[in-house]
């Protein structure tokens, strides 16, 4: 019988599936792995997948890439009948993905248990996708694992049960701080050895790329941070197909860009981790980067992620060029932030939920650490 159905769709999930698969095969928890193939490149999910030691998924729907409610719409009717066959104990989602919310509303709907793992955080910028995300898959779930203790007051906030709470730690640190030892170095990755300090960039949020004029300055202004430091992208097909439609590429082509494919999580680990600052968009490297102390310039106006600002690496400046530049010279004047470690990012945020959940479907209370 399958106690437990994972669930992954896109490429955020693998990183942070990745020690939960591992953990429950620990306890032992019978668990398996629905792949809802949210994501649009196989062959980078098959790398994840194998680099990270993600047991193959036992079912994959294949939905594919659409509009965010096709795409949702197509995820919960191919996994409805995947549950009336499974009969699952409960369904476990992670992050924030639209196969989180599209198959935590199947299971909830047909009275099986849903658990989300990161649950609670909050950007309060409604106009995320990723935030309507959150928010609906929270309500919805029987458990909802933590990250961080500000997650619990939003839960609170929105009407959560406190007893549906339990504070464990971040797995995407557990992932991090297993695999750092093996990963890619910047010199193998980039062919040669960098020839001067450099900064990782990564930007693929609409709010930034598809509009030309936000994407206009964003890419002046790395041409400027080009002039003092290396400038490494990793580019997202999306903003260079945004640049390419609104004549943006000789912006790309600045002598201290160099761009790269999208990258596997061994290469871009290594890469941040030798990295004198990271310029992103991106949650889960707001994260990575404050485990690293390797400071993160954050370009939205707000974070679902407020304690790798409070506590960690990472300054958050919008799109804006000014406040952006005014970052990179302190970094490279002063080093920039380091912060510290966040409580419970300590590797063992899996091992405190599959203890957690054994003691759960064995029909324990169990306590979690204060």
């Amino acid at each position: 019988m399958t106690e437990i159905l994972c669930v992954v769709g896109a490429r955020p999930n693998f990183m942070k599936i990745a020690p939960i698969m591992d953990a429950f095969a620990r306890q032992p928890i019978a668990a398996k792995l629905l792949h809802t193939g949210q994501h649009y490149d196989p062959a980078m999910s098959e790398s994840l997948f194998l680099q990270l030691g993600i047991p193959r998924p036992d079912i994959n729907l294949e939905v594919g890439s659409a509009s965010h409610a096709v795409q949702t719409a197509n995820i919960m009717r191919a996994f409805e009948p995947v549950l009336d066959a499974e009969r699952p104990r409960a369904v476990l989602v992670v992050g924030d993905v639209n196969s989180t919310l599209a198959c935590a509303l199947v299971a909830a709907k047909k009275n099986i248990k849903v658990i989300h793992v990161e649950a609670g955080l909050r950007s309060g910028d409604r106009a995320m996708p990723e935030e309507v995300n959150r928010v609906l898959t929270d309500q919805v779930s029987d458990l909802l694992y933590t990250t961080e203790r500000s997650a619990q007051a939003n839960l609170l906030r929105e009407g959560i049960a406190p007893e549906r709470i339990h504070f464990v730690g971040n797995v995407m640190i557990d992932t991090l701080l297993t695999h750092r030892r093996r990963a890619v170095p910047a010199e193998q990755t980039l062919g040669a050895a960098p020839s001067r300090r450099y900064a990782v960039v990564t930007l693929h949020r609409p709010s930034n790329v598809d509009n030309a004029q936000v994407l206009r300055g964003l890419l002046e202004t790395l041409a400027t941070i080009a002039r003092d430091m290396d400038v490494i992208f990793p580019i997202h097909p999306r903003t260079q197909s945004t640049a390419a439609q609104h004549q943006l590429t000789p912006l790309l082509e600045t002598p201290g860009i160099r761009l790269l494919p999208p990258q596997g999580y061994l290469e871009m680990l290594g890469l941040m981790s030798d990295a004198t600052l990271v310029l992103t968009d991106s949650g889960g490297i707001q994260e990575e980067t404050t485990a690293l102390g390797v400071p993160c310039i954050t370009v939205r106006d707000n974070t679902e992620r407020p304690i790798t600002i409070t506590e960690g690496t990472n300054t958050l400046t919008g799109p804006h060029p000014d406040a952006i530049l005014a970052c990179v010279a302190d970094v490279l004047t002063s080093g920039g932030k380091r912060g510290r470690t966040p409580e419970y990012w300590d590797g063992q945020a899996a091992v405190r939920i599959a203890a957690h959940l054994r003691a759960w479907l064995d029909g324990a209370t169990p306590d979690m650490p204060a």
